[in-house]
């Protein structure tokens, strides 16, 4: 009589080793759902604030960099300073904040180019937490709290959840996948 052998159920399991760190853990089966939120809260929010900044017209960032950083202890005020004192910085700025959240916000609705909105959407929440600079209740405030959420959205492959690129990455090309065919994509879809 032999012993039957069973492997472990791996489903919902997730693990990551970083400098020789090794963490992991097991998600309930509603995590999906969770993510989903996630994916269109943000998405809701970025494309909603970069839809008024559009309608209404003429936003300018200057006085934000030049003055915000300045007045709050930032300790990357001179950056912010020198931000909102040049001029093509200041018109790049104007183009990319509405701009850009519009886009990143349509992105996370539809699930199409997850990873690559969540990325751009975490650097500017990046740049957020920087500029409204505010630590006298800690270090972690609203800005720092969202910037996580978009690398959560991009780390669980949120576009696949509901979302265009679940669709994208399978897409066939003469019987391979388009991820298959060129894995790079999977650092801006999923």
């Amino acid at each position: 009589m032999t012993a039957a052998t069973t492997s472990p159920d791996t489903r919902n399991t997730f693990q990551s080793t970083i400098a020789g760190y090794t963490v992991g853990g097991r998600a309930h089966s509603l995590s999906a759902w969770f993510v989903l939120s996630l994916r269109l809260m943000m998405g809701w929010a970025f494309a909603y604030s970069g839809f008024t900044k559009i309608a209404a017209g003429g936003f300018d960032s200057g006085g934000y960099l030049t003055h915000s950083a300045a007045t709050n202890g930032n300790p990357f005020a001179s950056v912010f300073a020198w931000m909102g004192s040049t001029p093509w910085f200041v018109e790049f700025a104007n183009v990319a904040v509405p701009w850009g959240e519009l886009f990143i916000g349509l992105g996370l609705l539809v699930g199409a180019l997850v990873r690559l909105a969540a990325f751009f959407g975490a650097l500017m929440m990046l740049m957020f937490y920087f500029g409204n600079w505010s630590i006298e209740h800690g270090v972690i405030n609203g800005d720092f709290a969202y910037m996580l959420v978009f690398l959560a959205v991009a780390a669980f492959g949120a576009g696949r959840i509901l979302g265009l690129d679940q669709y994208i990455e399978n897409y066939d090309l003469g019987g391979q996948t388009l991820v298959e065919r060129y894995p790079r994509l999977e650092y801006v879809l999923g």
